[in-house]
């Protein structure tokens, strides 16, 4: 019983480690990308030059893909293959080596 509730506490100090670094990594994000974009917004102001240019939204553009990657980790989000799909992938393969197995006992009949 000691070994379960030690290995309960385990995961959950390590989902609130990555919980807290997901956090972290936010807030930086939104704390750097407001100061150089705010930094470029005042030296063009200043220059007398547009700010709306693509270059300048590089960074949280890029930067914010790299987040977004980082929260689905976390969060256990997958867009692109679903909540079954390992579930269903699995289910396949066993399948696969079912008619296989059925293959070779058939054969030794």
């Amino acid at each position: 019983m000691k070994n379960l509730n030690r290995e309960k506490l385990d995961r959950a100090k390590k989902r609130v480690e990555e919980l807290k670094g997901f956090y972290i990594h936010a807030a930086v994000y939104v704390i750097i990308n407001i100061f150089i974009l705010v930094n470029i917004f005042v030296r063009n102001n200043y220059e007398g030059e547009s700010f709306w240019e693509l270059g300048h939204f590089f960074t949280p553009f890029f930067w914010g893909i790299g987040l977004l990657f980082h929260a689905s980790k976390v969060f256990n989000f997958n867009p692109l293959l679903g909540k079954d799909w390992e579930k269903r992938q699995i289910e396949k393969y066993m399948e696969q080596d079912r008619n296989e197995a059925d293959k070779y006992i058939k054969r030794r009949k």
